[in-house]
This record gives structure tokens, C-alpha cells and sequence, in this order.
């Protein structure tokens, strides 16, 4: 399989392939014509790097891993599940906290501000695990940001949430690759990131991913505008490629 091929396939850029074998993190073989190609155990490899970039682990730690004489692929396999499992419910629950939100704005019901961050700055169970077989550097820890913030904090995060979506329901006629737009999701990133979990690029157009994918979250982000999840889906992988390295 060429560059493209598994670029695609894993759904990443074209430049990420090429920085991996530049960093010899993934190294495929060179065709007579000097064209990397990959074999299926590159692509397992590949799976395993992307997985733990889910996780939240640093380029470089993750080629110590895959190296290390200690790994061992099945149990990183069911690290990652319950890191990914402990993820889901996380979405879940700001997916539910999203439509109550809205629901709030609208009259229909009202919230408490502690209700209103239900899934933000969750300390996943499974970072303590992952210290101890991988040790602290590889763990990007969420921490206990919000519950050190004050009522008067909470709802300043949450006028911030709901003015970015509107602002961005305000640039949908706009190309979701222009720099206006760009920058403002660019907003939406560093606001995600600031709230005491880390996303990584790829997690960050996954969340895009899910807006259209999911009818719950398309119904309540489409509400700030028509056709606002599709436009953020592609505006936001857009984003993340250009993050990723």
C-alpha cells in the first residue's frame, strides 16, 4: 500500500505518514522507485500509534513503547478499550448536558450551574493505570480544573461555550477552510483544551465526526444554525490536519 493509500485508510494526512518515518516512529520500506511502502505489519503498527495518540501519549513516548522490550501489544489493547470505553460515556454524558443546555436557553427546563459542566474535566480511572505501566510522562492527566472554579467562573464558561457556537453559526456561509473560520475554531479548540482535558487533533475532528454522526448531537449544535454540525465536521478535521504534525 502506497503513502496515500494508508493515509487514507487511517484517516490521517499524507505529512503525519511522512513525519513518522522522518522521526522513526514508522518506517516503511522503500520501492525501487524510492516510494515508501506498507506492509500489513506497518499497518498494525500504524493502528497501535493512532491508538495511543488517542490516548493522549506524545509522539516520542510512543516510539519508546513500540520498541521497548516489555511491550505488550495485547494489554496495551485493553488499556486503550477502557481508556476509549471511559471516553464514550464521557461524550455521552456532555452530549446529555448539551441538550439540557439548550433546553435551559430556551425556558423549557433550568440547571444548576454544576449540571451545566456534567462531563467536562472527568479524571478518567484508567490515567493511574497507564502511570504505573507506562510511567507519569506519557499520561496528559485532566485534573480537577473545574471543581476549583466558582459559580461566577462556571457560568463565564458557559456564555463562552454558547457564543462560540453562535459565532460560528454566523460564518456557515463562509469556505470551511478560510482563515476567518479557521481561527474561530480555533477558538473552539484551545476553549476545549482549556477546560481540563486534553484533546489531540484527531480527537477534536472525531468530535466533528460526531456531530453529524450522532442525531443528538446534530439536532442541538444545528439549533445555533442549520447545517452547523456539517459545516463544523469539515471545518474542524480541516483544523485538526493542520495540527497534526
Amino acid at each position: 500500500m502506497n503513502v496515500k493509500e494508508a493515509a487514507k485508510l487511517a484517516g490521517i494526512s499524507v505529512r503525519a505518514l511522512h513525519h513518522y518515518d522522518e522521526i522513526g516512529l514508522l518506517c516503511p520500506r522503500r520501492s525501487e522507485n524510492g516510494y515508501r511502502d506498507y506492509s500489513g505489519g506497518d499497518l498494525d503498527r500504524l493502528q497501535q500509534i493512532l491508538f495511543f495518540r488517542e490516548c493522549g501519549f506524545p509522539l516520542g513516548k510512543i516510539r519508546e513503547l513500540l520498541e521497548g522490550g516489555s511491550f505488550d501489544r495485547e494489554k496495551a489493547f485493553e488499556l486503550q478499550r477502557n481508556c476509549l470505553l471511559f471516553e464514550k460515556k464521557r461524550i455521552e454524558t456532555m452530549l446529555e448536558t448539551l441538550e439540557r443546555s439548550i433546553r435551559s436557553m430556551k425556558g423549557e427546563t433550568t440547571m444548576s450551574e454544576q449540571e451545566k459542566f456534567g462531563g467536562f474535566g472527568w479524571k478518567n480511572p484508567y490515567e493511574q493505570e497507564a502511570r504505573r505501566r507506562w510511567g507519569d510522562a506519557a499520561v496528559d492527566a485532566s485534573g480537577n480544573y473545574l471543581s476549583s472554579l466558582s459559580e461566577e467562573q462556571r457560568k463565564g464558561l458557559s456564555d463562552r461555550m454558547d457564543a462560540l457556537f453562535t459565532g460560528l453559526a454566523g460564518l456557515c456561509g463562509e469556505d470551511p477552510a478560510s482563515p476567518p473560520v479557521q481561527r474561530k475554531v480555533g477558538e473552539l479548540y484551545r476553549f476545549f483544551n482549556g477546560l481540563g482535558y486534553r484533546y489531540t487533533p484527531r480527537a477534536f475532528a472525531g468530535l466533528g465526526e460526531l456531530y453529524v454522526a450522532d442525531e443528538r448531537f446534530t439536532r442541538n449544535i444545528d439549533r445555533y444554525g442549520e447545517g452547523l454540525s456539517r459545516f463544523l465536521k469539515r471545518a474542524m478535521r480541516i483544523y485538526a490536519d493542520h495540527l497534526e504534525p
